[in-house]
């Protein structure tokens, strides 16, 4: 089976999210419903996300008094909670004039390193504990063939510190796969719910917060747009060297304010398909082609008391892939997405053991209970599922007899 690397252990769970509010969000112009809007309850640490159909699920251990909403583009939005009926919540485009004199021409360079630069500062200065929910899919053209979730736990260091401490662990996980043998492919692709801590380029200055990676890179400042109520600078990142790895396309987005990073999608160069199944293929069998097509990064960033802090993560990876002995590749499509549901600080923040921790050698399926119980999530906040997706868990628990 294809695998995102990964794998859990268990930990404790809560029944104190008892409290719940339920909804959709849509744009306002023409009612499409709107996906990775961040959903909050102010006053609380509590968050989501809404899944591509717009709908979201949000719990706490209190009475929901309001809920927020943001997304890039659009104006945010807070309203009264209805905790009787399904809400329904419009979102308008945002847009915003500058005064001639505020005309932006940074040189994106030094914009960009002046925002590495003030990471420490913008960054949580103690250690912290975060609430996750992950959720990773695989699909063989269009039918899904693997479904598993897990709440995790996320414990992170100062962004003064070295980041070998963040580690995570499992708190609750469970999957669904299915059971034809043609379903049946020994690939593993780069992932697992581990992200959180592995992909948080900012506090790792990683890829392409490098500063010698970023010379590979031709910089551009596009139009500044709002996110949050914030206006946010725009660097285009294009592939500007010939190297022995693959390289990204990419948009990075710095709160115009604070210049911290709000915001970071990457997308792989797989003009050379060699390169670029380097950089996404951990392992297969030699009788299998592996052809890549897309590999993509989306990294939000939530301002909170004046720190910047991961607040979703969401990977894409496509990609062709077949027994030798047959003539057409067959496409794959493995998501991941990630998003931090609740903040823990003071006495409450506990470091994770590293024999608790996740070893990059396992996947989340390697320890994962089946996914039938229909009150698995009843005291924990995740990603609403999508209507197809849960009409593929339907059909996947009918063909394993559930």
């Amino acid at each position: 089976m294809i695998c995102l690397l990964a794998g859990p252990v268990a930990f404790g769970q809560t029944d104190s999210l008892r409290y719940i509010v339920r909804g959709t969000v849509t744009d306002a112009s023409g009612g499409k419903p709107l996906g990775y809007v961040s959903v909050t309850l102010p006053g609380t640490n509590f968050a989501t996300v809404t899944n591509q159909d717009g709908a979201f699920i949000i719990k706490s251990d209190q009475p929901a008094r309001f809920v927020s909403f943001s997304l890039l583009g659009y104006k945010p939005q807070t309203v009264p909670a209805d905790r009787d009926q399904l809400m329904h919540v419009s979102l308008t485009r945002g847009s915003f004039t500058l005064d001639p004199a505020q005309v932006v021409s940074a040189d994106p360079l030094t914009l960009l390193l002046d925002a590495i630069y003030k990471i420490n500062a913008n960054g949580p200065s103690e250690a912290e504990l975060f609430d996750c929910f992950y959720r990773e899919t695989v699909q063989k053209r269009q039918r899904f063939i693997y479904i598993s979730e897990a709440v995790t736990k996320m414990y992170k260091t100062p962004y003064r510190l070295s980041f070998t401490r963040d580690r995570a662990a499992v708190e609750k996980s469970r999957l669904l796969q299915s059971p034809r043998q043609s379903d049946t492919l020994a690939v593993k692709v780069l992932g697992g719910p581990t992200q959180a801590v592995d992909l948080d380029l900012v506090k790792l200055r990683t890829f392409i917060l490098d500063q010698e990676d970023l010379e590979n890179y031709r910089l551009e400042m596009l139009d500044p747009v709002m996110l949050d109520d914030r206006r946010q600078f725009v660097i285009r990142l294009i592939p500007a060297a010939e190297k022995d790895f693959a390289l990204h396309n990419g948009l990075i987005y710095i709160d115009q304010e604070s210049l911290a990073f709000s915001r970071i999608e990457l997308s792989l160069d797989v003009s050379d398909p060699n390169k670029a199944t380097h950089a996404m293929l951990i392992s297969k069998p030699m009788d299998i082609r592996f052809r890549p097509k897309e590999m993509s990064l989306l990294l939000n960033y939530k301002r909170e008391d004046g720190k910047s802090r991961l607040s979703y993560v969401r990977t894409v990876f496509r990609f062709n892939c077949d027994a030798r002995r047959r003539l057409f590749n067959t496409e794959f499509t493995a998501i991941a997405e990630m998003v931090v549901t609740n903040r823990y600080t003071g006495e409450a923040v506990v470091p994770i053991d590293r024999k608790d921790a996740f070893r990059s050698s396992e996947t989340l399926a390697d320890k994962t209970r089946a996914y039938f119980d229909p009150d698995f999530w009843k005291a924990y906040n995740i990603i609403e599922p999508t209507e197809s997706l849960e009409n593929a868990i339907g059909r996947l628990k009918k063909s394993e007899g559930k």
